[in-house]
């Protein structure tokens, strides 16, 4: 078992330690907040970022944005520094492409940047998928520890190259979930039932993950938000974050995003009008109220 440093025990970041320290690995961990790092039965509190990074093979943050990101590991955090060279420094945020790179240059270290999928309830189940940009060697040393959070790991590239990945695959479901709700707006009206717009749209080409795990009214998918009064999940706040990523990209690259562009629109109202602590998919009541 790896001796291995995680700093951020949020929603995301707590039960991806836990996970850790399920799997027998001996875990530092640390957060400015106390009771987050109380939760973490099993791993030992570190005193500070540069503590927790101190002496482990693999080093993991979980943080809210880049410049929280740069800071824990080349600022006042000194995470960078107090690593060993031979560590593998791993960090787990959805955060701009440019800074992603940033870090992974000045940290003098093997750096990933290794962005999920899944949301709160894959990061407690273990079910994540890893999007990782960063040199290969260090993805195979890597692997192994991220698999334990989760059930892929897919190497994209170069550093930066997993925030790239994570940018896209979330424009897709941003847009994806607005066509789902939009369809199962539309259903009422026509008198369809959720049920029966659900069994013929997941079997035919209107298939998607939004629809078939996420779907956004209550009963068809029991396990999705919708259920539980659209309580994330993925909150709605975090969507238009990655949207707004994504858009920069964009904007960077000279890509061509209308839809993109739309859905974080559409989200930016939502989020706007008191919906940033909801679920993603709950962007279903905004658009019935348009309707």
């Amino acid at each position: 078992m790896a001796r291995i440093g995680f700093v951020g025990l949020g929603n995301m970041g707590g039960p991806m330690a836990r996970n850790l320290v399920k799997a027998g690995h001996e875990v530092a961990v640390f957060d400015i907040v106390p009771e987050l790092v109380a939760r973490c039965a099993g791993a030992r509190p570190a005193a500070s970022a540069a503590e927790a990074a101190r002496g482990a093979e693999f080093v993991l943050t979980m943080l809210p944005a880049g410049a929280q990101v740069r800071d824990a590991w080349l600022g006042a955090g000194g995470m960078a520094a107090a690593s060993a060279a031979e560590a593998v420094l791993v960090d787990c945020s959805t955060i701009d492409v440019a800074t992603a790179r940033e870090v992974a240059a000045g940290s003098g270290r093997a750096f990933l940047d290794a962005p999920v999928s899944g949301g709160v309830m894959g990061a407690e189940g273990a079910t994540l998928t890893f999007m990782v940009g960063g040199e290969e060697a260090a993805f195979a040393r890597a692997e192994p520890v991220l698999r334990q959070m989760g059930r892929a790991a897919i190497h994209c590239g170069r550093a930066g190259a997993g925030q790239a990945a994570k940018a896209c695959n979330n424009m897709i479901l941003a847009a994806t979930m607005i066509a789902t709700c939009e369809a199962f707006v539309l259903a009422e009206k026509l008198g369809l039932s959720h049920q029966a717009l659900f069994e013929v749209a997941s079997k035919s080409s209107g298939q998607s993950w939004s629809l078939t795990t996420y779907c956004p009214v209550p009963g068809p998918v029991p396990g999705s938000p919708a259920n539980r009064d659209y309580a994330p999940g993925f909150a709605a706040g975090l969507m238009l974050k990655d949207l707004g990523l994504a858009a920069e990209a964009a904007a960077a690259t000279g890509a061509a995003t209308p839809m993109g562009a739309q859905a974080l629109a559409l989200y930016r109202d939502f989020v706007a009008a008191g919906g940033g602590g909801t679920d993603f998919s709950g962007i279903i009541r905004m658009l019935r109220e348009g309707a």
